[in-house]
């Protein structure tokens, strides 16, 4: 009976730890930041959250989602949410200039197709193992 009473301790514990799933939001900026300074944007693509100040497109070329994961084990929360944003950010502007865009624009968070829209700030989803970002963007041409 003890035995029993310890496996159902231990894996009332393993679900607990498993269900984590916290939702933060922040700053993008400092992301694409990062990734200028890591050399893993190059700055010909530029990013606008959903009610920040967008220059005047010239073109509009698409919408995308793009949807990336990391592991979160031994990183801390914002380390792992921030290294999942600036992975979709890579892949925003790999497809921005397949496109011919230059700028993506109203990007919002929209984890598991839940939209929130915030001008400064994204979503992100961590838990224990793994940590999430999904925004969703539109592809623009600004200028000539």
């Amino acid at each position: 009976m003890k035995q029993i009473a310890m496996a159902l301790v231990a894996l009332s514990a393993v679900t607990l730890v498993q269900a984590r799933n916290d939702a933060l939001m922040l700053p993008l900026e400092q992301v694409v930041q990062m990734g200028l300074d890591q050399g893993k944007l190059d700055g010909s693509v530029k990013f606008y959250l959903s009610g920040a100040k967008t220059p005047k497109t010239s073109a509009n070329l698409g919408v995308d989602i793009s949807n990336k994961k990391t592991n979160g084990v031994g990183k801390d929360d914002v380390t792992a949410c921030n290294w999942a944003a600036l992975s979709v950010l890579i892949a925003f502007e790999a497809s921005a200039k397949q496109k011919g865009a230059n700028v993506v624009v109203d990007i919002h968070s929209f984890y598991k197709r839940n939209v929130v829209k915030d001008s400064v700030n994204y979503e992100c989803h961590a838990g224990n193992i793994m940590t999430g970002v999904t925004l969703k963007g539109s592809y623009a041409r600004i200028g000539n």
